[in-house]
């Protein structure tokens, strides 16, 4: 039922970005440094991240991704089994099916993923912000230096501006910007989630069908051993999101407000790619790849596991 793929969704949500926030931050800050760097890796993002702003610190932004990542995940992985549901006929679904219904499920979920990204971003990077003033600050000024040129601010040992919370950042969006303001980027959500869906769930869907031949095309959750189910959703999210890596930097790019010394700051999509490929490089559109498929590889194979164990349906059973 769709109350059991809602609870579902919004239960496998919480679980995943809890155990893998820290790696998404990082994959954040990765994605936002443009001329030198302050991270070298995600291991040294992360153990700068805990060296500066404690255990904790790796967890900023985690606020607003729980509140909303209930309503995101289970709008996504519920539209697709409804879309999937739909396009079925006697019981099988062609691929051109599978693809149009996560084409339909990534359109979705964008309502609620582009003012979670946005607010989350905001705060992952204010981390980076800081790190990258104090490495201006402490750097010779003799010589050339890439785009951690030390301000004047910074130079003349300026207190770093106050943290702002999720809901001091929406207040400020709405008051200047309107709602659109928290919709800042959301062409970009949409390039990167609809093809994202497009290959994450035909993918899944054969993935977990593997060794049965039967019924190929039907749902194939309710016959998928749990470790095939698990593994399905680990290897389906871990390709895709490394297909829409490019996508991702564009949207992250874009959905910065606060930028350092001698970073760009862009118009839109076309401006954004254009700038990167002419200041970083093809490479540039990779950062970050493998910290998103860290994060999302065992986050859908959390979702599928969940969606396996039916937690919903016996939520429901205890409600009567």
């Amino acid at each position: 039922s769709l109350p059991a793929k809602l609870i579902n969704g919004g239960v496998a949500g919480l679980v995943g970005v809890t155990c893998v926030f820290p790696i998404d931050l990082a994959k954040t800050r990765l994605q936002n440094q443009q001329g030198a760097r302050v991270y070298s890796g995600m291991r040294d993002c992360l153990a700068k991240t805990i060296k500066m702003e404690g255990y904790f610190g790796m967890y900023r932004g985690a606020a607003v991704n729980l509140t909303l990542v209930t309503p995101e995940k289970a709008i996504k992985l519920a539209a697709n089994d409804v879309f999937r549901q739909k396009l079925s006929k006697d019981g099988k679904l062609p691929l051109w099916g599978e693809v149009l219904a996560g084409c339909g499920a990534g359109t979705c979920q964008v309502v609620v993923t582009t003012p979670m990204e946005m607010l989350k971003i905001q705060l992952q990077d204010a981390g980076r912000l800081a790190a990258q003033r104090t490495v201006a600050a402490s750097a010779p000024v003799a010589g050339p230096t890439p785009s951690l040129v030390a301000s004047r601010t910074a130079q003349s040992g300026a207190a770093a501006p106050l943290r702002r919370s999720a809901t001091r950042i929406t207040l400020e969006l709405l008051k200047t910007r309107g709602l659109r303001g928290l919709y800042k980027g959301a062409g970009a959500t949409l390039m990167r989630d609809v093809p994202f869906s497009m290959i994450y769930f035909p993918l899944f869907a054969n993935l977990n069908t593997v060794g049965r031949r039967e019924d190929r095309h039907s749902n194939p959750q309710e016959r998928a051993p749990f470790l095939q189910s698990f593994m399905a959703g680990c290897t389906a999210g871990s390709v895709a999101a490394v297909a829409v890596t490019p996508l991702d930097v564009i949207k992250t790019r874009l959905q910065t407000l606060q930028k350092g010394e001698g970073e760009d700051s862009y118009r839109g999509i076309i401006d954004c790619t254009q700038r990167i490929l002419k200041r970083e490089g093809p490479a540039a559109f990779l950062k970050g790849a493998t910290c998103r498929a860290l994060v999302i590889a065992p986050l859908f194979g959390i979702a599928q596991g969940v969606y396996f164990l039916g937690i919903g349906e016996q939520v429901l059973g205890l409600l009567g």
